[in-house]
């Protein structure tokens, strides 16, 4: 995607951030004091607080993301941890973990933390075009100032690659039916305007548990920020990073995500591995990586009643070995 003009961005307004599984995260890293920790995603940083509580004295912590308004407001609620050196900031997407990790001094880390969700900050702030719920411009960057945005691929795109892209990271079976009426109806310039062109496209929203365009929102939200290709490239470098014993939690809010990270752990926790180009198609070896999770976590439903956002979360976690 080509580089678009930067939108203004005011800073997110005042919200309650409420980190998803928090318990579950910590007893799953085993997070100790002294321990050296990278939180991928640092967001709202409540897993991030925590993380330092849970490790003082000693424990030091790299965070990173992608949206320079997290960053700046980071830098103002952690500004004693940092001054310190406890706390360790990068405006980085975690595909290039391993450069950003190097660069900081954070190799043979203790645990690795990816939460794949969207910060409240984010839903909340209509500039950035994350939700219908605010009327805002189409943006849906997590960083404004790379690639296109969600108007760029809505209004200029070819009715077959919209389709295809809400149909494979939407799993919108009405794919076609969608992408057949933004084309006839484009150019779309905020985010409600989008919305309603969606639930015109599906008939209404007699039926639907959610809004109909929850998903089409989702597929372009995927695709604007590259975000299951960075996943693919992210999960190696975490293994290459942590320690023997060191601990990896995924956190992951839909089927596409959840499939990459078990796949990738039932992968790298096997004892065979398959080569198609083998003639005996495969090999054996020692795993990397022992499973601490078969089955994800869920959120339990006491989190489920105060923070509704937990409900499509699934934890998994697992050890380097």
């Amino acid at each position: 995607m080509k580089k678009q003009t930067v939108p203004i961005i005011s800073d997110p307004p005042e919200t309650t951030h409420i980190p998803v599984m928090l318990p579950e995260i910590l007893e799953g890293l085993q997070i100790q004091p002294g321990l050296r920790m990278i939180d991928c995603t640092i967001g709202g940083g409540g897993h991030t607080a925590a993380l330092l509580e849970k490790s003082m004295p000693g424990g030091k912590v790299l965070g990173l993301d992608a949206d320079p308004a997290a960053i700046r407001r980071i830098k103002a609620r952690f500004a004693e941890e940092i001054t310190a050196g406890r706390l360790t900031l990068a405006q980085a997407n975690f595909g290039d973990l391993t450069k950003v990790a190097q660069t900081h001094g954070f190799t043979d880390v203790n645990a690795i933390l990816l939460d794949l969700g969207v910060s409240s900050f984010q839903l909340e702030t209509p500039e950035r075009g994350f939700s219908f719920t605010h009327d805002g411009p189409l943006d849906m960057r997590f960083d404004p100032h790379q690639g296109s945005s969600a108007a760029e691929v809505v209004n200029q795109w070819p009715e077959h690659e919209i389709a295809d892209l809400i149909y494979h990271y939407g799993e919108e079976k009405q794919s076609r039916r969608i992408a057949r009426y933004l084309v006839q109806h484009r150019p779309f310039t905020t985010t409600r305007e989008l919305a309603a062109a969606v639930e015109r496209a599906c008939g209404g929203r007699r039926g639907h548990r959610l809004h109909p365009a929850t998903r089409t929102f989702q597929a372009l939200r995927i695709a604007v920020n590259e975000e299951l290709s960075q996943l693919e490239r992210v999960l190696p470098q975490c293994l290459d990073l942590l320690a023997l014993g060191g601990r990896l939690a995924v956190l992951t809010f839909h089927s596409l995500e959840d499939r990459i990270v078990k796949r990738w752990m039932q992968s790298e926790g096997s004892v065979y591995v398959y080569d198609e180009m083998l003639l005996q198609g495969g090999y054996e070896r020692k795993p990397t990586l022992k499973i601490l999770t078969r089955k994800p976590i869920t959120a339990t439903d006491a989190e489920l009643t105060h923070n509704p956002r937990s409900r499509s979360a699934k934890l998994r976690s697992a050890e380097r070995v």
